[in-house]
């Protein structure tokens, strides 16, 4: 069992002094959110089942030295290791997390032969931690539904074949791509939120196949895994425009899932025809809303029919119409449409249409952050084992997840100083960790401030 270590109390003016220096402050803040939000979490890890014979290090040194890769942003396996190597990063390591730090490519071996369903166990744990703290609580659809966004990406391509379970494309020039992509739900919230909630990995299976496994079939299986790991969480799936089908609507029916989904004019048909017959006759179903910020002026015309029948389904239809007009004169207009199984009203339609144009934070303060802020998600962190790839993505899931418990939280704001970026921060950070020396006696002290953290 990993027992945390316990110092003498210092000084509160010793205290005070250690919080002038930003960068310690910086490092305290990973050390707290760890053990303010997931106390047992290195107990936890070392319950996982070991399948080695003989170790050096212990499970829990493994697999954390996985997840901090992806904490401190490092992008690979080599950049971690030259600054494992480098000045006093190790030592600090060591203080900040009581764990010694293995070298990558031991990391790599166990990796490759660990269960690859154990790390995404360890990240639900996790998750069930800060629902059961009520962490995203406030930031519910309609005070009672998380917001699940749904959709795909790619994790990595090669040239030739990489694996049994390769998914593949050939070009009009008969070039032939091998590629892994995953598809995964992921809670969302206005704040910054992106939060991975479960994942379903898009691969073809062993041996021979008719057809490419493909997105749409990924979701009945990832459908089936959410509402195992979250039995009771009311849900409401987001989606973009290629989910609006009947499967798509038995599924969600099936697992009592609320839904808001892009959709595209020419899909359904005989949804827009019906639509489009029904809005002359409900003239009432109509809402405006101005907001005036600094630099804009938005418009929002919103337009609904419910009760359009398709298929022993019943779906509630919404557009927006969205006007705005920036300081300098430039106007934009967009359009949007929804389908959504919850009834739309004069008092929610704006709620509801705002939900479905969440769906991007999938995209951005998702996929986008992991792909190109410091995580590198479609790096080859193992090119010759599939498995801990899969391993490596879910550590990465686990980093970016205590991560935004850092950068969302109001004292990390206060590092955001003019034009400081949090990727300018965190290359300070792994500077300051390479060549200053921490002592964990004041990290210890800084755990025994009572602090309150404040979400934004």
């Amino acid at each position: 069992m990993h027992r945390p270590i316990h110092f003498p109390h210092l000084p509160n003016r010793k205290i005070k002094r250690m919080f002038k220096n930003k960068w310690k402050k910086f490092t305290y803040l990973i050390f707290h959110r760890i053990i303010k939000y997931f106390p047992g979490l290195f107990n936890r890890i070392q319950e996982i089942a070991d399948v080695r014979k003989k170790s050096k290090y212990k499970l829990v040194e493994i697999i954390m030295a996985g997840i901090a890769m992806f904490i401190f942003k490092e992008g690979s396996r080599n950049a971690f290791n030259n600054d494992r190597k480098e000045g006093f990063f190790k030592m600090n390591y060591q203080n900040i997390f009581n764990l010694r730090l293995p070298h990558p490519d031991t990391v790599d071996n166990v990796m490759r032969v660990l269960d690859e369903n154990a790390l995404e166990t360890l990240k639900t744990w996790m998750i069930k931690i800060l629902l059961i703290k009520k962490t995203f609580h406030k930031f519910r659809h309609l005070e009672k539904y998380h917001q699940v966004a749904v959709d795909g990406s790619g994790m990595m391509s090669f040239p030739e074949k990489h694996c049994d379970h390769c998914l593949t494309k050939t070009s009009k020039k008969g070039k032939t791509t091998y590629f892994h992509t995953v598809l995964e739900a992921k809670l969302i919230c206005v704040c910054g939120f992106s939060v991975s909630l479960a994942t379903e990995y898009i691969e073809n299976p062993s041996g021979g196949y008719d057809k490419q496994d493909c997105e749409l079939k990924a979701f009945r299986r990832l459908t089936l895994k959410l509402k195992k790991m979250y039995p009771r969480l009311p849900v409401c799936i987001v989606a973009d425009g290629l989910y609006p089908n009947m499967t798509f609507f038995d599924i969600c029916k099936k697992n009592q899932y609320e839904y808001i989904v892009t959709f595209k004019d020419g899909c359904l048909p005989t949804v827009w025809e019906e639509f489009k017959a029904l809005k002359d006759i409900t003239p009432d179903n109509v809402r405006s809303e101005r907001i005036k910020n600094r630099n804009v002026k938005i418009r929002r015309e919103y337009l609904w029919v419910n009760a359009i029948d398709y298929k022993c389904h019943t779906v509630n239809q919404v557009e927006c119409d969205e006007t705005v007009r920036k300081i300098f004169g430039k106007i934009e207009k967009k359009h949007f449409v929804f389908l959504s199984s919850l009834k739309v009203t004069w008092s929610n339609v704006s709620e509801i249409s705002q939900a479905g144009r969440l769906r991007w934070k999938i995209e951005n303060e998702g996929f986008n952050t992991q792909k190109n802020h410091g995580y590198n998600m479609k790096h080859k962190y193992s090119r010759v084992s599939w498995r801990a790839a899969k391993n490596y993505y879910q550590c990465l899931q686990i980093g970016h997840l205590i991560n935004m418990l850092i950068e969302l939280s109001a004292d990390f704001k206060k590092f955001m100083i003019g034009k400081m970026t949090i990727q300018k921060l965190w290359e300070g950070l792994r500077g300051f960790l390479k060549f200053q020396c921490i002592d964990k006696n004041d990290i210890s002290a800084l755990s025994q401030l009572r602090t309150q953290i404040r979400i934004e």
